[in-house]
């Protein structure tokens, strides 16, 4: 089970990777990435407009602020840099992506500055 900041993250995660893919995103299209019950994700997106980390606009189109940005941007990045080291090691490309989601949540600043520096050699 994931805790609710490991939730925040991946909700905030799969909004960037789909705004990135899409250039908009909804609620419809987390449900689809994610194969999430609509309920579930409407309880996510209204926490993450709760803690002021997304808006939603008239159109349904998700938005960032600058905190909850900052906040995807900086869990994407971990799971760049861990998939490129654990693929560097040998791992394949689908258990490399597979670990790197759920390490990416529990890796601690230490660790994780030691793998970028890895990854950047």
């Amino acid at each position: 089970m994931l805790r609710s900041h490991e939730s925040e993250e991946m909700y905030l995660e799969t909004i960037l990777v789909i705004k990135k893919r899409k250039g908009t995103v909804r609620s419809v299209d987390i449900v689809e990435e994610l194969n999430y019950a609509k309920s579930s994700v409407s309880r996510g997106v209204n926490l993450l407009i709760e803690k002021g980390l997304i808006t939603i606009g008239k159109g349904g189109d998700i938005a960032f602020t600058e905190q909850g940005l900052e906040r995807a941007s900086a869990v994407y990045e971990r799971h760049r840099v861990i998939t490129r080291v654990l693929r560097s090691l040998g791992a394949s490309k689908e258990v490399a992506e597979e670990n790197a989601c759920r390490i990416e949540h529990v890796i601690s600043d230490e660790l994780f500055d030691v793998l970028r520096a890895y990854d950047e050699r």
